[in-house]
């Protein structure tokens, strides 16, 4: 049985958080979540630039009952490494309520990939944040990319705002659906209207495959306040760029808690609160409805939204 140590100073999730005073419209989505091993059952992957904390598939799924989410998108966690394992375990637990988004290798088998579908994953990530993992040729990932397009699947990419003019041309050629995460991470500290984002905001412009997610308001903020003591107007630094993006393109933005909010240093906040910044940055029902139902259903659900629509 594998006994792993957490990373010194790791943060772990917050117990017992509030019930959200936002509504929830039915059937929203969190579409972005993790879950860690437990460690004695799926293990780290030896190449990990961290240990975490446990955080189950069943401590994730009374989470989003106590927060009143229908359904969850599973993101393999960069601990894991290209070990799928605990994601799909998760997926497959939650009785056709979770999608799951994988990390792979150039090495996948066209059986594992069926595999993968059929326990629900619809997505795998390119990490390119490189204090989370190490380079991966972009060759190989866009010989995966041409593979799992295949499938129906999408890419999701993770960078850091001041990195996307060097990936702009390889993001750009991308044979699916692109999904940013968090925004590409902006530096809120800047001007909403600024170049650097409104580089991000130009590159959505002008590839009308690529979506975003608005979420991570806790990584991102700089001067807060902080999702903490019953704080309802949370991260109030981060607002005028998520509401920028999910106005102006409210049929491509996807929102997620982030549980359990891996490698952050500063604080772990109250994911009650967490949901009530929603409304800040999606003031509409209308907006609410897209960025949390109808959008991530169109993506990892498409069989039900069309029944739907």
């Amino acid at each position: 049985m594998a006994n792993f140590e957490k990373t010194p100073g790791w943060l772990d999730w917050y117990t017992g958080p509030a019930k959200p005073q936002f509504q929830l419209p039915a059937g929203a989505v969190d579409a972005h979540c993790h879950v860690f091993g437990p460690g004695n059952e799926f293990p780290f992957a030896p190449e990990r630039k961290y240990t975490p904390c446990d955080a189950s598939k069943q401590q994730l799924f009374a989470l989003r009952d106590h927060l009143g989410f229908a359904r969850n998108v599973i993101v393999q966690a960069t601990c894991h490494g290209a070990d799928n394992s605990a994601m799909v375990d998760a997926c497959q637990a939650a009785g056709g309520k979770a999608r799951g988004v994988a990390t792979v290798k150039r090495s996948v088998s066209d059986e594992e990939l069926q595999a993968l579908h059929a326990a629900g994953v619809r997505g795998v990530r390119f990490n390119f944040v490189k204090r989370l993992v190490d380079f991966t040729p972009k060759d190989e990932l866009m010989e995966i990319a041409g593979r799992i397009q295949k499938l129906g699947w999408h890419v999701v990419i993770y960078f850091e705002a001041v990195d996307l003019p060097e990936l702009w041309d390889f993001f750009s050629s991308l044979p699916t659906t692109v999904v940013v995460d968090h925004m590409g991470r902006p530096d809120v500290s800047k001007p909403v209207d600024g170049p650097e984002f409104e580089l991000f905001l130009q590159f959505m412009r002008e590839h009308p495959n690529v979506w975003s997610k608005v979420s991570c308001p806790e990584r991102l903020s700089v001067t807060g306040p902080k999702a903490l003591n019953g704080e309802q107007a949370a991260y109030r630094d981060v607002v005028p760029f998520a509401r920028r993006v999910v106005e102006e393109f409210p049929d491509r933005v996807l929102w997620g808690t982030d549980w359990p909010h891996p490698n952050l240093k500063d604080h772990m906040p109250d994911d009650g609160l967490l949901v009530d910044f929603i409304p800040h940055i999606a003031p509409t029902a209308e907006l609410q409805r897209k960025m949390l139902v109808d959008n991530p259903m169109r993506l990892y659900w498409p069989e039900e939204a069309r029944k739907e629509a």
